[in-house]
């Protein structure tokens, strides 16, 4: 059975809700933001239901803007950011499954409904082949993925095609499951484990590697948890590889560099992001109050000033000088221990 069948099987067929899962990697309900909340009510039950996400996948300031889901599902985050992009906006949603996407389609007209409008689609393809679909290289703001990219046999292939897809400066948001070692055949060939997100998810340093050759310079850690493997039979399988959700975003920038080099840049944070008055964001490393004069290397200098994030920062500096690395800008595990989850990065870049 290929890895393609496999998913399509296990999706389409074992799991008939997020209740049969045998692992933590799917997001609990009880820890959607309150923001969240209202989109999700919206949304009908049978979508919610089948949902098997590992993290949150909608970024800051999409109104207006064109979505790319890969792995959509049945719909549940498209719905989501069908809200959030509004009218203007459009969700595109690529699923292989057919009875996840028999879910999808069956409620476009409820939530066409519920919204006052729609502005939605969905296609059925591999997201390691998005170039077999209708789809304008270069036409998209932003590439959602939640929990799918491990479920894919040619990862490299799946990178490549969102690079060729999204607009400059736009983003690949995306939450998937990491490890921290390479996993062994073993678990890897093991259709439940895989089926689980486990057996396909990379090791976070070949992650970096596959990104960076990919054309994406600075993947950028922007929340993480451990997993839990809640099933004994499988927890004895995946013995002692300790696995994580976490969200990255990869910006379309072809100038960014493979380190966070110092150019004695800064920026200072309106406090105009809706929803964000006091502070936003970029990563784990980059939480920037309003009106502070907050000190960052060239590349996130250059992920603020050439996305849709520019005019709600002002700049200071230019690449005229360079004084080297960041402090701080390591090798390690980026991931947080159990213990640590819920503790607050400090500092400036990296």
């Amino acid at each position: 059975m290929s890895t393609h069948d496999i998913v399509q099987d296990y999706y389409g067929k074992t799991l008939q809700s997020s209740d049969d899962l045998k692992t933590d990697a799917c997001c609990d309900a009880s820890a959607v933001p309150d923001w969240l909340k209202p989109l999700l009510a919206n949304i009908h039950g049978e979508v919610l239901s089948r949902y098997y996400g590992c993290g949150l996948v909608c970024p800051e300031l999409l109104e207006g803007c064109r979505v790319l889901d890969l792995g959509c599902g049945s719909g549940r985050d498209v719905y989501a950011l069908a809200q959030l992009v509004g009218p203007r906006g459009e969700v595109v949603g690529v699923d292989m499954t057919d009875e996840q996407l028999a879910v999808a389609e069956a409620h476009r007209g409820y939530h066409a409904d519920q919204f006052g409008y729609d502005n939605v689609r969905f296609l059925k393809g591999y997201i390691e082949k998005l170039d077999e679909l209708d789809l304008e290289e270069g036409a998209f703001d932003v590439v959602v993925s939640n929990c799918v990219i491990n479920l894919s046999p040619d990862k490299p292939a799946v990178l490549a095609g969102v690079k060729k897809l999204l607009k400059p400066g736009g983003e690949f948001y995306f939450s998937d499951v990491y490890a921290d070692r390479r996993i062994p055949e073993s678990v890897a060939n093991d259709p439940v484990l895989y089926g689980e997100c486990l057996g396909g998810a990379l090791y976070w340093k070949d992650f970096i590697r596959l990104s960076r050759a990919a054309g994406f310079n600075d993947p950028r850690l922007v929340e993480d948890r451990p997993l839990a493997v809640t099933d004994p039979a499988l927890a004895e399988r995946t013995g002692n590889i300790r696995f994580y959700s976490a969200t990255y975003r990869l910006f379309n920038i072809g100038e960014l560099e493979d380190a966070c080099e110092d150019h004695g840049q800064a920026v200072i944070y309106r406090g105009s992001v809706p929803g964000h008055a006091h502070r936003f964001d970029l990563d784990a490393h980059h939480a920037i109050e309003r009106g502070q004069v907050f000190p960052v290397c060239g590349n996130t200098f250059r992920m603020l000033q050439d996305s849709r994030f520019a005019s709600h920062f002002e700049f200071v500096g230019d690449f005229k000088y360079h004084y080297g690395l960041f402090e701080g800008c390591g090798e390690s595990l980026p991931f947080r221990s159990s213990e640590s989850v819920g503790e607050q990065s400090e500092g400036a870049c990296c």
